[in-house]
């Protein structure tokens, strides 16, 4: 390899050469302390390895986080333990004693600017959900998007599909593969008592963690990784990076040598979705009853959304909405949410929520700059784009997280597989040298 003036004088080659005689202070450095990260040290300390974790937030859990800063308790990520049959939190609440439960049903009410819709609407609507289910087998080994599945149907099989991809994976239909959609695993939802993120912090509590360390370079070669963080260089044999699809589309984490075109391509193939929460603080007591548990109001510009009222028992009431809508609300702040959740609300239920909010909280994935954005999602037309982003860089460095889990993606469940894939690798490398 040349090393050129340019080169040199950006940093960007001089110092895994310069520094080669530097020996590796660590078995294995992880980036990022998140359901991946901490899986992967849990697996590769049990194995003997030398790690060390690092974590640019003041806490560990990644987009798994339970948050108590209104005084009763949500989860600002990650909620249900999906496909509880196969995932391993199950078997962690289990072993931590932390109680499983179902979601309850305390009824549904779909209104349309703040109109309850009439039952034969509603109707139509469950019955297009039926439709799309069955146009979206349809559509066999074709990779296209949901917006193409729907081409040229019915105005409630488009409906259908916005329902989908908005509120359930935060993404615009047109921009989410239906085969990617397929192939994710499905199951019994599980709640964790207290809060997934709660469950995540828990379990990771004993993982050597450094916070606030943000890690803005990786050096990778002649025999060894070299992370760089504010408080200096951590050297080790090797590393698993975990940090989120939308931070390395952002190269908010830079990679010496460069990253190599074929996981250029896999990153290519996949973006961020933007599913958003805000959390309003509702006095309950003032409040009073609510006829149902979950409401969901369509406004003049086909937006829609979703509330649910008083989650795992707390006096909490959490927006949910997606796609630019979404993207658009995380740009204008958390009072800017707070008020919009508030004004949907009050059409429905009318101005007593006004009186009885004690707060708000905007969970903004799409602009923390930790995350940029609630989890992957494959571009139509790069299904191969999640097993690809698995490859190892010159067997040095690793990628895990839920982007690359296949139908465990989007989930911590699918997350913490991964995370235990990348360190039975590594693991498995480090007894070959």
């Amino acid at each position: 390899m040349q090393i050129t003036r340019r080169g040199i004088l950006a940093g960007t080659v001089a110092l895994p050469f310069i520094r080669r005689a530097v020996a590796a202070d660590l078995d294995v450095v992880i980036i990022g302390a998140g359901a991946a990260g901490l899986t992967a040290a849990k697996v590769l300390r049990q194995a003997g390895r030398t790690v060390e974790v690092l974590e640019a937030r003041s806490r560990i859990g990644g987009r798994a986080h339970t948050d108590q800063s209104l005084g009763a308790s949500f989860d600002a990520g990650a909620h249900y333990i999906h496909w509880a049959e196969r995932n391993p939190w199950r078997e962690i609440a289990q072993e931590l004693a932390v109680p499983l439960h179902e979601e309850g049903d305390g009824g549904f009410r779909i209104f349309r600017n703040g109109t309850p819709l009439p039952e034969t609407e509603r109707r139509r609507r469950r019955a297009a959900y039926r439709d799309l289910e069955t146009l979206l087998e349809a559509t066999g080994s074709i990779d296209g998007s949901f917006a193409d599945a729907v081409q040229g149907k019915a105005q409630d099989l488009a409906d259908a599909a916005g329902g989908i991809t908005l509120l359930a994976l935060g993404e615009e239909p047109g921009r989410v593969s239906v085969q990617d959609y397929d192939q994710l695993w499905s199951g019994d939802d599980l709640i964790p008592a207290g809060g997934y993120g709660m469950l995540v912090a828990r379990y990771g509590a004993d993982v050597p963690v450094r916070l606030n360390m943000p890690v803005k370079h990786l050096r990778w070669g002649e025999g060894r990784v070299e992370a760089e963080t504010p408080s200096g260089v951590v050297t080790a044999r090797t590393a698993i990076v975990t940090v989120s699809v939308g931070v390395l589309q952002a190269e908010s984490l830079r990679f010496s040598p460069s990253l190599p075109a074929d996981t250029l391509r896999a990153l290519g193939g996949l973006h961020m979705g933007a599913l958003t929460k805000i959390a309003l603080r509702v006095d309950r007591s003032r409040f009073g009853a609510v006829e149902a548990s979950d409401l969901a109001d369509i406004d003049s510009r086909n937006e829609t959304t979703s509330f649910e009222f008083w989650p795992d028992g707390q006096e909490i009431v959490l927006a949910y909405l997606g796609g630019d809508h979404a993207r658009d609300i995380c740009r204008d702040g958390e009072r800017a949410a707070t008020e919009y959740a508030i004004e949907r609300l009050a059409t429905m239920v009318g101005n007593r929520i006004r009186e009885t909010v004690r707060g708000g909280r905007l969970a903004a994935w799409w602009s923390d700059p930790y995350a940029l954005g609630s989890y992957s999602i494959v571009t139509p037309g790069h299904l191969a784009a999640r097993q690809n982003l698995r490859a190892p860089l010159g067997e040095q460095v690793w990628f895990a997280g839920e982007a690359s889990a296949g139908g465990g993606a989007m989930t911590v469940g699918g997350a913490s597989l991964e995370g235990e894939r990348a360190a039975r690798e590594v693991h498995l490398r480090l007894q070959r040298l």
